[in-house]
């Protein structure tokens, strides 16, 4: 039960604090202990939107492909969705695209977490600038302890109503998945082969941050998936993991 209740950080909090009808409560909201930043520093970022108000990020795969999590597209159409790229502001600037369709994992599922992963692609194509970057996907795991970055513009606290309107970001490093579910951390055989963890002191991925990358190395090593609140000392953020699933991406994309 404690699942359901804090998963609330992971997966996106919509605007005016509501989660998306569908969505598990996870670790939706903003980015925890981070700092505002500009979207220049991180290209591929984009804001995945539910008429009109942010829901999820997500991160740019190819001009018309965008990965983000399976949790953030349960129980919608295509239709009320849109993509805004190239800008530090889910609300305004950068360009927006309507959704033309989008595919969930086949092996995804809502009570584990496993597969959490999607894409969507884009009515159009998006021009590639200094403010709209493609970014590559891991080929393999970063080792335990390696610095990584996730950003978003989730909520900036565990259960909080309001998301910032201008782009955060926060350093973490990588917990490897056997680190995870080792007793070191609460979440034990709740960390599956799709999934790594990355977490730092007070800071984490929260609400309205699901589907958002988490960058290590300057690749796509995870899409933000669920946790237990957001930036608790024993429960690291998990993350889908991109080198576990890269497969499913390349053969879909």
């Amino acid at each position: 039960m404690l699942k359901f209740v804090i998963l609330l950080s992971a997966v996106a909090c919509a605007l005016g604090g509501t989660v998306p009808e569908g969505l598990l409560p996870q670790l939706d909201g903003r980015i925890v202990g981070g700092s505002a930043t500009t979207i220049s520093s991180f290209p591929w970022q984009v804001s995945l939107q539910r008429s009109g108000s942010h829901s999820c990020g997500g991160s740019v795969y190819s001009s018309t492909v965008i990965v983000t999590a399976a949790h953030c597209l349960q129980s919608v159409s295509a239709s009320v969705l849109q993509i805004r790229a190239g800008s530090t502001y889910w609300s305004s600037g950068g360009s927006v695209f309507a959704v033309s369709s989008f595919k969930n994992h086949e092996g995804y599922n809502a009570n584990t977490m496993v597969n959490d992963i999607a894409i969507i692609k884009i009515n159009g194509a998006l021009t590639f600038s200094s403010t709209i970057k493609s970014i590559s996907l891991a080929s393999s795991n970063p080792a335990n302890g390696a610095a990584a970055s996730v950003s978003g513009w989730g909520t900036q606290s565990y259960g909080s109503s309001s998301i910032p309107s201008q782009l955060q970001f926060v350093n973490v490093n990588i917990v490897g998945r056997s680190e995870c579910a080792s007793n070191t951390y609460g979440y034990g055989s709740e960390i599956r082969s799709s999934m790594i963890c990355a977490a730092a002191s007070g800071k984490d991925a929260c609400q309205g941050d699901s589907g958002g990358p988490l960058v290590s190395g300057g690749v796509l090593v995870g899409v933000v998936s669920w946790g237990y609140g957001c930036a608790y000392a024993n429960y690291p953020g998990v993350y889908a993991s991109v080198a576990d699933l890269r497969s499913w991406v390349t053969s879909n994309a």
